[in-house]
């Protein structure tokens, strides 16, 4: 009963249908948000209007399509897909390789007619044969007047390397979906942050328990005033407070300590700072303007203490510079990093207030996954090396010869047509 349970789900039909499960959840998962808040669930699927005629946000909720990689009936499916190519591995691929490694001879002549390609030889002698077959690289078995030759034997092993690159992968993913982590921070430069807005994690995820201080956050320019590249020095400080690694990072470059990669992601202007004629500092807030098609930030000025009196300023960039309006709107210039700008109450701009956008993620099972697929690719190569056979029988005067080979019939048909020429 364990055999035909064990066959059963090594069995090929078993394995396509937990496959095509799989892939049809995935689907869902692509189509549907994941890891998003119950009302943005609401939003979009609404019990008034429910999309396709069935699906709203209390079954997403129930059955967990909002976070379908995470749940344990996909695991227990993507678990079962693994044990299915194990069990196929044990139960078909390595008896299978057994077999092609046993000395399989030919006793009759009668047996050569299964072969695809198949002659007897008169004009050779079974020695001249046999040196050409070792020429080709053969291993050759002999029993008196029976021959068993073949090569590329390695050929048979990719199915196996096969399974066992899609189970590391397979083990890899699960790792990465109940340990890992991922993270949104906006910090302002100078700022020590701990990582606190996490947006997906997994059942037994530990959030490192690390301080992050941004040091410094530029932007490059093109001469056209087009963004080049986005940069955050930044420290990693260990519980007292000691710097353990710092790195400067940027789109596609990012840092990586304990597991732990922290990427360059988004960026925003908080606001800035201005000494007016007194030598008085004031901190003024930004309010971007999300409306408008690229990036702008605005902020208003008092230059008045009745407050009936101002300056508004704007701000596109992070070159050093704002553009300055009066109260009615007209340009008055623009106003540079410890520049004064000269007008009746004259203000210098001490600094421009921004903060970085990190997203900081853990995926313990991303070294697996990369294996498997290291694996993978090595198996596609070996799949490629031919599995040939060769039986020769002699019978009297006559050299019965034929056979069999995986792949490239072709070029088989020709080393065999020069072997007998």
């Amino acid at each position: 009963m364990k055999q035909n349970v064990f066959k059963s789900i090594a069995d090929l039909r078993f394995a396509i249908f937990i496959l095509l499960m799989i892939a049809s959840l995935s689907v869902i998962g692509t189509v549907i948000e994941q890891d998003q808040s119950v009302e943005t669930y609401k939003l979009n699927y609404p019990l008034t209007n429910k999309v396709f005629g069935f699906l709203s946000w209390d079954i997403i909720l129930r059955f967990g399509f909002d976070h379908i990689y995470t749940t344990w009936w996909f695991i227990t499916l993507i678990l079962l897909f693994g044990l299915s190519l194990l069990t196929c591995t044990i139960l078909q691929q390595f008896p299978s390789l057994k077999i092609a490694r046993r000395c399989q001879f030919f006793r009759t002549t009668q047996q050569f007619c299964r072969l695809n390609i198949s002659t007897n030889l008169q004009h050779l002698s079974l020695s001249q044969i046999l040196f050409k077959i070792k020429e080709k690289n053969y291993s050759i078995f002999q029993q008196k007047n029976i021959i068993y030759c073949y090569k590329g034997l390695i050929g048979r092993i990719a199915p196996i390397i096969v399974h066992f690159s899609m189970i590391i992968i397979l083990i890899g993913a699960i790792i990465g979906s109940v340990s890992g982590f991922k993270a949104q921070e906006i910090i302002p430069k100078t700022e020590t942050f701990h990582i606190q807005n996490v947006l997906t994690n997994g059942r037994f995820t530990l959030i490192p328990k690390v301080s992050i201080r941004i040091n410094d956050f530029w932007i490059t320019y093109t001469k056209q005033t087009t963004i080049t590249q986005f940069y955050s020095d930044l420290s990693i400080l260990n519980l007292d407070g000691n710097e353990i690694k710092r790195k400067t990072i940027f789109v596609n470059s990012p840092a990586k300590y304990n597991g732990v990669d922290y990427y360059q992601t988004d960026w925003n202007i908080l606001g800035l700072r201005i000494k007016n004629k007194d030598s008085s500092i004031f901190q003024y807030p930004f309010i971007n303007l999300t409306e408008s098609k690229q990036k702008l930030w605005l902020t208003w000025i008092s230059t008045s203490p009745q407050l009936n009196e101002g300056l508004t300023i704007l701000i596109d960039n992070l070159q050093g510079y704002c553009s300055v309006y009066n109260t009615v709107g007209n340009f008055i210039g623009n106003l540079e990093l410890n520049e004064n700008l000269k007008i009746e109450n004259s203000i210098i701009l001490m600094d421009i207030i921004s903060s970085t956008g990190l997203q900081i993620k853990a995926d313990p099972g991303i070294l697996l996954i990369y294996s498997g697929f290291l694996f993978l690719m090595i198996s596609t190569l070996i799949s490629y090396i031919t599995y040939s056979q060769l039986w020769i029988v002699q019978d009297k005067k006559k050299i019965f010869i034929g056979g069999n080979t995986t792949r490239a019939t072709f070029d088989f048909e020709l080393e065999f047509l020069k072997l007998v020429k």
